[in-house]
């Protein structure tokens, strides 16, 4: 067992390249779906949970008030197109890919090329009920953001009991 094995933190997996937090702040992939929060490019104050479900690639975007977004209408809006991007970005397209399902004749595929071949199988109109979940979890990211730097534990990042030795 390694090190990293033994031990009650995971692993971070740096970016696979840069990415600008601006326009998608959140992405991640989890629970069978790329998902995260994209920035409306038209009111500041808004923003959108955007989502692509693997396998069907069912999708979902509406916004922080659970408004369905007026440009997911029977393919995917710009919102999801903005977050494969940046989904790219951040895991790789290889990883992005995989994750979803897609097959794609690209070694490494770019977005478009995971974003062509999820609409060449007519995805179909998901359901938001994710929505509040991720929206959740990005309010959450965004508050240890405002923390002060420690090296003190935080008590709801200490995931594993504590274990006791067996007899």
């Amino acid at each position: 067992m390694s090190d990293w094995e033994g031990s009650s933190t995971a692993r971070v997996v740096p970016p696979a390249r840069p990415r600008k937090l601006a326009k998608v702040p959140f992405v991640e992939l989890a629970d069978g779906r790329l998902q995260g929060v994209v920035s409306s490019g038209s009111d500041a104050g808004r923003v959108y949970v955007s989502s692509v479900a693997a396998g069907d690639y069912a999708f979902a975007c509406s916004t922080n008030n659970n408004r369905p977004c007026g440009g997911a209408r029977g393919s995917f809006c710009n919102h999801i197109g903005a977050l494969i991007t940046e989904a790219v970005l951040q895991y790789g397209g290889v990883r992005v890919a995989r994750y979803l399902r897609v097959e794609t004749a690209a070694v490494e595929p770019a977005a478009h090329d995971i974003a062509t071949a999820m609409r060449a199988t007519g995805p179909a109109k998901g359901d938001s009920k994710a929505a509040a979940q991720v929206f959740s979890r990005f309010l959450r990211h965004l508050a240890y953001l405002e923390l002060a730097a420690t090296t003190a534990p935080l008590p709801e990042m200490q995931w594993f009991p504590p274990t006791r030795a067996v007899a």
